[in-house]
């Protein structure tokens, strides 16, 4: 391939200013040498990439194709040195955890800073998706740790439970709801809800379940973070949905009122997974180890 990253970061200055001048500029090239990357740019993928007009340019249809390629591998290349830059300072391992939405809230943050003051010299990759696409990462070898929520089936992983929880109904004070001490799902299910953003797990799992009873959440707002939600159920925004632990645990006192759910799903307790314990690096195996402590303090 006749082209190297100048040509890439070249291509996609020229493309937000729309003027091949103004792009050489921001690149510190000559406007001929600008010119001539971009004539060879168009030589080897034999397609022309930009509309060039007396006012300047505009990508065909190739050069935007070709704007966004190279956009994601300028951005995939940055990933990587960031990934790299920590074992230049001492860093002696890295470790990838894929959790839930109410373990990375709640219970993560004191689990993983309680293993990094012990490991120092290892970095934790923490990204939060759904149980069923934590458990494929697993399975595929993306995540060398995952933390799934309720029953979603597991294959062939090993699993060791972590915590328990389960959901809970938190109201305002003063609703007619707050001297229930349970309700069902369907009993509420019509209401204003307060939820997480869309692409959460947890409100995947909410819309889901209402949708199993005909029914299409009301969700008067999304926020992230269920200390937010707690807000503004206090504030009288709506219901919310959220599991005990995030109201046990708020680092704000917040005016809610909080029922048990009567439904089985409401169960939802987090089980760690990998493919193999006995596979795992000393550092991943080290960190799994110190968050299976987590079921002795299950409540």
């Amino acid at each position: 391939m006749r082209y190297d990253l100048t040509d890439l970061r070249l291509f996609l200055a020229v493309a937000d200013a729309g003027n091949l001048s103004r792009g050489a500029h921001q690149c510190h090239l000559a406007v001929s040498s600008a010119s001539h990357r971009i004539a060879r740019l168009e030589s080897a993928f034999g397609a022309t990439l930009l509309n060039r007009q007396a006012r300047g340019v505009t990508l065909t249809e190739a050069g935007q194709v070709f704007r966004e390629g190279a956009r994601n591998t300028l951005a995939r290349l940055e990933q990587l040195h960031a990934d790299l830059a920590p074992f230049a300072s001492g860093v002696r391992g890295q470790v990838s955890l894929w959790a839930n939405t109410n373990a990375t809230n709640v219970f993560l943050p004191d689990d993983l800073a309680d293993y990094l003051r012990a490991h120092p010299q290892v970095r934790v990759t923490l990204k939060e998706a759904a149980s069923p696409d934590i458990v494929h990462a697993v399975a595929q070898g993306e995540a060398q740790i995952g933390v799934v929520a309720g029953d979603v089936s597991t294959g062939e992983l090993h699993v060791q439970r972590y915590r328990d929880d389960h959901l809970v109904l938190v109201v305002p004070p003063g609703d007619a709801l707050a001297s229930r001490a349970r309700v069902k799902f369907a009993e509420v299910v019509d209401a204003p809800f307060v939820a997480l953003h869309a692409g959460t797990g947890i409100h995947s799992f909410l819309m889901n379940k209402a949708a199993e009873l005909g029914r299409h959440l009301d969700v008067r707002i999304q926020v992230h973070g269920f200390e937010a939600v707690l807000g503004m159920v206090s504030a009288g925004v709506g219901f919310g949905l959220v599991p005990r632990s995030s109201v046990e645990r708020s680092r704000r006192p917040h005016q809610v009122v909080t029922l048990a759910l009567a439904d089985d799903w409401a169960r939802r307790d987090l089980r760690l997974l990998v493919r193999d314990p006995a596979a795992l690096s000393s550092h991943a195996r080290a960190l799994f180890d110190r968050l299976a402590l987590g079921a002795g303090l299950a409540r």
